[in-house]
């Protein structure tokens, strides 16, 4: 069980999850910070300046809030909830996330979400940058025994993501509706890393409290309620 550990990024705090002492990466996963849930303004918002990347991809995830995203390619793209802002940096590219400066008129918000990091494979750390974005509409949704998914990224479940991977990888957001007892290993393959982001959670014998990543390795998995 890997702990969120809070970090300062400026004006921002973040919970940070990986990379973690004992468990650098999980498949090709070598960053992840969950932001919030903030309250954002009157006059205090989000700004998080000008910053380079390279050698990776940043996925941005929010289940509440907006941002908007701006990048050495001229893209200039807001992400509301739902929808995934995809960059792929490759041999470099900067950009910028900062709070829309329409909702910057004296209320009060709530930004809740993830920025991640993922590896690129080594054929294709210098590949020229790029990036996509993915509407919730577009990306595969179902619901089974009492659970809502969506696939975020790669491969899971018979189903793809739109969104363009270069490695072998899966993020999956699932809603119980109950409580129920899933065996995540049906369906999934390598290693999993289950982030509680609200809730509780039971596996193997352990609770996890929330914002914490219960990490399993390929052929260890367990039920998890």
């Amino acid at each position: 069980i890997i702990p969120e550990r809070s970090r300062d990024i400026g004006d921002f705090l973040v919970g940070r999850l990986l990379p973690f002492r004992k468990k650098r990466m999980i498949g090709p996963f070598i960053f992840i910070d969950h932001m919030g849930p903030a309250t954002l303004g009157p006059e205090k918002y989000l700004d998080v300046g000008q910053h380079p990347h390279i050698g990776l991809s940043t996925l941005t995830y929010l289940f509440e809030g907006e941002l908007e995203h701006r990048d050495g390619l001229g893209t200039r793209q807001r992400i509301r909830p739902g929808s995934v802002n995809w960059m792929t940096a490759g041999m470099g590219i900067a950009h910028t996330e900062r709070t829309p400066a329409d909702l910057r008129n004296g209320s009060t918000l709530t930004l809740h979400g993830y920025q991640i990091w993922v590896a690129l494979p080594k054929e294709k750390e210098e590949m020229l940058p790029e990036f996509h974005h993915s509407e919730a509409a577009e990306l595969p949704g179902w619901k089974e025994k009492g659970c809502h998914y969506t696939l975020i990224a790669g491969n899971a479940f018979g189903k793809e993501s739109p969104v363009p991977v270069y490695s072998e990888l899966f993020l999956v957001e699932l809603h119980a509706e109950q409580q129920i007892d899933l065996d995540l290993a049906e369906g999934l393959n390598g290693e999993i890393g289950i982030i509680l982001v609200d809730g509780s959670l039971r596996a193997c014998d352990q609770v996890v409290k929330a914002g914490s990543i219960l990490y399993s390795k390929p052929g260890e998995h367990c039920m998890v309620s």
